[in-house]
């Protein structure tokens, strides 16, 4: 009967333990400033804008999409992210990536566009009457 119990509590005891843990590397932090996702070795959101100038590059070999974000303050990252260009990418208005900063660029997990809704009202042209 003992044997059951001590069982019982060892399992959840684990079971709590390991939930603790989840919880505490699932604590992302959404980050519009490129010097602190620089500083910090912790996985970020970080939103910004594509920087259309220098455009982006698909490596079929390597299997990654890269591209440059700036942030609201002017500074610019590489984005590397390890999967396919998402649909409405050239259409974005803003970027989300999730993933960390390390040897020199983002290494992204995750890419989020922000495109124009075509729900909106298309601005009223005055004829000028």
């Amino acid at each position: 009967m003992k044997n059951k119990y001590l069982i019982g509590g060892a399992i959840i005891v684990t079971f709590l333990g390991l939930m603790i843990y989840l919880f505490t590397q699932t604590n992302i932090q959404y980050e519009a400033n490129f010097a602190t996702i620089q500083a910090k070795s912790k996985t970020f959101k970080a939103t910004g804008s594509w920087v259309r100038e220098k455009n982006y590059e698909i490596n079929p070999i390597e299997k990654t999409f890269s591209f440059y974000m700036r942030d609201a303050e002017g500074r610019e990252m590489k984005v590397v992210y390890a999967g396919t260009m998402p649909n409405n990418f050239e259409a974005a208005q803003s970027v989300v990536v999730t993933g960390k900063y390390k040897d020199g660029y983002f290494h992204a997990t995750d890419v989020l566009t922000k495109c124009p809704s075509k729900y909106e009202g298309k601005p009223k042209i005055s004829s000028g009457m």
